[in-house]
């Protein structure tokens, strides 16, 4: 696999993603810092982070919350 070569805006979003912990960062948080929806799915397709969505329980509905957690391949991106 090729090296990812990353841009600043997709630098800095690796790097919130990188200081998001285990647990990752809802997408709600991602575009308050100005990250875009669009960015988000550029790092999941280029395979420098993934989005896992599991159902939350709020004022008795069921809904999907998603989850981005930086990759071990967008960690490298980013000391590269």
């Amino acid at each position: 696999m090729t090296e990812a070569r990353l841009n600043s805006e997709q630098r800095r979003a690796l790097c919130l993603l990188a200081g998001a912990g285990a647990n990752g960062v809802t997408d709600t948080i991602m575009l308050a810092q100005g990250v875009t929806p669009v960015m988000l799915g550029v790092l999941v397709v280029k395979g420098l982070a993934i989005v896992r969505s599991k159902p939350v329980r709020a004022g008795g509905k069921t809904i999907e919350v998603g989850r981005f957690r930086i990759t071990d391949v967008g960690r490298r991106a980013l000391e590269g």
